[in-house]
This record gives structure tokens, sequence and C-alpha cells, in this order.
């Protein structure tokens, strides 16, 4: 089993930053994407990051393209979403997924198999 465990998440004024930090224990596969994905109040959960652990290429959702980026220790099995420039808009609860990497549900929640509890993301204005 994949017990993925999220950290990092808090208060934090609009224009500031965060890191998240997944932590992944158990047994993943190199062909394994990681994924982070937020879910507002009320609104359905959305991708916001991917990484490979066998590759180097990331991908953002629109939303956050520029401000976000996701990184990732190999060796600690550690992934990481630095968030910089936040709004109000980023607020949410944050969740690290991993899944086995399909190319094009990648980007999906259902391309994911285990799943943090998730951390939360308040940016007040």
């Amino acid at each position: 089993q994949v017990q993925l465990t999220e950290s990092g998440g808090g208060l934090v004024q609009a224009g500031g930053s965060l890191r998240l930090t997944c932590t992944v224990r158990g047994r993943t596969f190199w062909s394994d994407s990681m994924g982070w994905f937020r879910q507002a109040p009320g609104k359905e959960r959305e991708f916001a990051a991917a990484v490979r652990w066998n590759g180097t290429t990331t991908h953002y959702a629109d939303s956050v393209k520029g401000r976000f980026t996701i990184s990732k220790d190999n060796a600690k099995k550690l992934v990481y979403l630095q968030m910089d420039s936040l709004k109000p808009e980023d607020t949410g609860a944050y969740y690290c997924a991993s899944g086995p990497g399909i190319r094009n549900l990648q980007f999906s929640s259902r391309g994911y198999s285990y799943w943090g509890q998730g951390t939360q993301v308040t940016v007040s204005s």
C-alpha cells in the first residue's frame, strides 16, 4: 500500500508563498506520476500540477502556471509544491496523489489511485 501525507498548509496573505510537502511511503514505481490537486469549498477537485518520478517534465493547470512549481526528491520520496504569488482564489484543500502515470490521465483525478488526506491552504485578501 502507498501512504501519502501532505504538510505545509496554512494561512497566508495574498501575494505570499507556501511550500507544500508530500511524503510518500510504501511501494511505488518509477513510471508513476505524482500530482497535486486542490478543492475549494463547494467545488469539484481540480488538477494543479504533476510530475513523474522517472522524468523531469512538469505539468500545470493554467490557473497556477507561472506561480506554482512542482518538484521532487526521488531519493527521499518527497514531492513539493512551491506556491508563490498566492491569490484568495487559491484557497482550498490541497491533496497529493499517486497514479500509474498514463499520459492522457495524468491531469485528471481519475488517473490517480492513492490520495493523501489533504492540507488546508487559506489565502486572505
